[in-house]
């Protein structure tokens, strides 16, 4: 259980919590929700102990351990999978520690059993692979890697760590669509408690079970996921905006009265008693509203269709095909949004769209006076850092008066303070505003957008969302926020096998089936028949079942029995090594066994329901 008790803390002088609290019991998946700037990144480093509190105690049970993604992983020569596998520090200090004492050799071993430290490689990979890495991949050294890509061998490692209490901040900002689903699965299993920052409001709907809101200097925990919160959330403001108005029509009422009669002798005392009440009511504050989120996209010219054409295109690199036989067409009133698997060609893709990237082969055709915009998130990270938003709008329109320029800039969310911040000293939402007011400052008629949505908080993706359904271009949308993909794409392109083609079903089966990919193909339930089974079918769902769960527990029994020969000092007899190596390999292929059945198990009982249903 984490208990925050009454915590109070402050950054130069601004108070970020006052007597804050909550109780978040063991297991729990909880959503950290608030303002930008209301202190969520900092409530995390006060759990891991890096700032000091003024008050109050952040509590949590002896010898738990907390596990964050603090940064990349350095650039050096140890594989991926490797790397992962270090992140586990219990398990690479017992492998580490050489022992003589037969005791002490026992107890090693069975630690190791009891952390699964036998099976350890397979879980590495297995979520490496759920991250976006091949096996070639994973044995390569991380220097062959990125910042963004060294990032998620980060998240691997903190993951497969499995610490007692996870905190994660916007761990889906450098994974695509596929990761980020990966991820969503993969917290609904935890087995311990998380905390999640995000701006994510499909995940925080499925990942999480609660919400803790910090607001006002205060922690508000909600049952249910984002979508319950807000509905509480709204309902509670006005509650509190109902109280408010009737506050202030009671307290004008009794100001009423003072002001004419507190001079009058006979009246004067009823005055003076109203006056009183006035001084004793508790003020109720109206809830105030956040700052209306804006995105102002300009008018693009109509073009006649199609806007851009392919006929049998290729496009690649060094002469090579990445993706090839591309016959399409996007119209100006298109919304596409780009779905596949990390490296299929999501990326090489919106580069032919976007005319960085050269057909290899066939025809692309587009429209005599088509603009195209085009922001990636790495694009961000090209803005000067000493120059201003201003400084970059008169460079691209020299011409403009710098009132014309501030008021673009107010467009997009960016008002007359930050317009003359340097760029270095903006929030990363922030920065990301400014890239987005650049691609499209030419009022573009195809706006191609990688990842829009990193760094933008919930109520900018709102606007996004706003904006992009408003606007009278054509949109592809590579993103792996499901909720804007949701409402913004009525159709939806496949980026696999070097081919690119229209998906004819929908987000929620898309998903469905990235799921269904990461799980056993033993453990997928069969297909219900059209039909009311039969007795004799039935009767085989049950045999099925019984066999299955026989299964389970013969290799329950034989985990047990080599556990306890794991467990025996004699075996760690120098002379017995053969012996040991042997019976730890039957141990990890037993485990690996036991896996499997009870995923044939489980699938086996669903078969029976549906028999029996």
């Amino acid at each position: 259980m984490l208990r925050i008790d009454e915590i109070s803390f402050a950054i130069e002088g601004r108070p970020l919590f006052e007597r804050a609290s909550a109780v978040i019991p063991d297991g729990h998946k909880v959503g950290l929700v608030g303002r930008n700037g209301a202190g969520k990144t900092t409530l995390f480093r006060l759990i891991r102990g890096e700032l000091a509190l003024e008050s109050g105690e952040i509590a949590l049970p002896a010898r738990a351990r907390i596990g964050s993604v603090a940064q990349e992983v350095p650039g050096n020569e140890v594989s991926l999978l490797d790397t992962v596998l270090a992140a586990d520090t219990e398990r690479a200090a017992l492998l580490a520690e050489t022992a003589t004492d037969p005791h002490r050799i026992a107890e090693i071993q069975t630690r190791l059993a009891d952390i699964d430290a036998w099976s350890a490689e397979a879980r590495a990979s297995a979520i490496l692979k759920g991250l976006g890495f091949t096996e070639a991949e994973q044995a390569m050294p991380c220097s062959a890697f990125s910042g963004g890509w060294r990032m998620r061998v980060a998240l691997a490692g903190v993951l497969f760590a499995r610490p007692d209490l996870l905190l994660l901040d916007e761990p889906t900002n450098y994974l695509d669509l596929e990761g980020a689903l990966w991820l969503e699965s993969y917290l609904a299993r935890y087995p311990y408690t998380v905390i999640l920052i995000s701006h994510d409001r499909g995940l925080l709907n499925r990942a999480v079970g609660h919400i803790l809101h910090l607001e006002n200097r205060k922690l508000t925990l909600y049952a249910g996921g984002y979508d319950a919160f807000a509905r509480a959330r709204a309902a509670a403001r006005a509650v509190q905006a109902a109280e408010a108005k009737k506050q202030e029509l009671r307290r004008a009422h009794l100001q009423g009265f003072v002001d004419r009669f507190r001079y009058k002798a006979s009246k004067a005392r009823q005055a003076q008693a109203r006056l009183k009440m006035l001084e004793r009511l508790e003020p109720i504050a109206a809830p105030e509203d956040a700052a209306r989120t804006v995105f102002t996209f300009p008018e693009p010219e109509e073009l006649s269709p199609p806007i851009l054409a392919m006929e049998g295109a290729a496009v690649g690199y060094d002469g090579k095909p990445v993706l090839s036989r591309l016959s399409l067409r996007i119209d100006q009133d298109d919304r596409i949004a780009l779905l596949g698997r990390n490296g299929e060609g999501k990326s090489t893709f919106s580069k032919l769209l976007a005319g960085k990237l050269p057909a290899l082969s066939g025809r692309v055709t587009r429209a005599a006076r088509l603009r195209v915009g085009y922001f990636a998130q790495h694009q961000v990270d090209e803005l000067h850092l000493d120059e201003t938003p201003l400084d970059h709008l008169r460079r691209a329109r020299p011409d403009d008066a710098p009132a014309r320029l501030r008021a673009r800039l107010a467009g997009f969310g960016l008002g007359a303070d930050q317009a003359e911040t340097a760029v270095a000293r903006l929030s990363g939402g922030q920065k990301a505003r400014l890239s987005l007011l650049l691609a499209t400052l030419d009022a573009p008629q195809l706006l191609i957008l990688d990842e829009p949505t990193n760094h933008l908080d919930i109520e900018s993706r709102e606007a996004l969302v706003e904006a992009l359904s408003a606007y009278t271009g054509a949109v592809i949308l590579v993103s792996h926020d499901m909720h804007l993909l949701s409402l913004v794409a009525d159709r939806l392109w496949l980026v696999k096998d070097g081919r690119v083609s229209p998906y004819d079903d929908d987000l929620d089966a898309y998903r469905r089936m990235l799921l269904a990919s990461e799980a056993p193909e033993t453990a997928k339930p069969a297909k219900p028949a059209a039909k009311k089974p039969s007795r004799e079918a039935v009767m085989a769902a049950r045999a099925e079942a019984r066999k299955c769960e026989s299964r389970v527990e013969t290799l329950s029994e034989m985990r047990e029995k080599l556990a306890e020969k794991l467990a025996d000092p004699a075996l760690y007899d120098p002379a017995r090594q053969n012996d040991r190596i042997l019976w730890q390999r039957k141990f990890a292929e037993v485990e690996e066994a036991l896996a499997r059945a009870e995923a044939l198990w489980l699938a086996a009982m669903e078969s029976l329901e549906q028999a029996e249903g």
